[in-house]
């Protein structure tokens, strides 16, 4: 989990892809954290992107990063305790300029399971569990 955390972070935009009925979804995502051993990324309730989530948990994740490319499939969870948010808010301070804990908007989505591969066009993959 720890390297996805990284890789992902490094990427700084990573895309993150949902199903709408029969059509895939594909939106950039920025925000992403490590909680209780979790890989948790961050939206707004609002958005088409979690109701998605909510409907089918199963999503993948695609990010590029100095020539090696990472793809995440996993499935997620919403967990809307209070001090994961904050915890969210003191991680990525960014997230304070859209949003607070008590906004009713700020969600927050964790692994809860999922396979990552690092791809490059030299050598082998890596794959490895969250």
């Amino acid at each position: 989990m720890e390297k996805a955390l990284e890789f992902l972070k490094e990427c700084g935009t990573f895309y993150i892809a949902t199903t709408e009925g029969d059509q895939p979804r594909v939106r950039p995502f920025g925000a992403v954290f490590e909680h209780e051993g979790k890989l948790y990324i961050v939206t707004n309730n609002t958005k088409k992107c979690f109701n998605q989530m909510l409907e089918n948990p199963k999503v993948e994740i695609s990010g590029m990063s100095k020539g090696k490319w990472i793809r995440l499939a996993g499935e997620v969870k919403h967990d809307d305790r209070r001090e994961v948010k904050e915890l969210a808010l003191e991680t990525i301070p960014s997230l304070k300029n859209m949003y607070s804990v008590d906004d009713g908007v700020f969600a927050v989505l964790y692994f809860t399971k999922g396979t990552a591969t690092i791809y490059s066009f030299k050598g082998e993959p890596e794959t490895f569990s969250l």
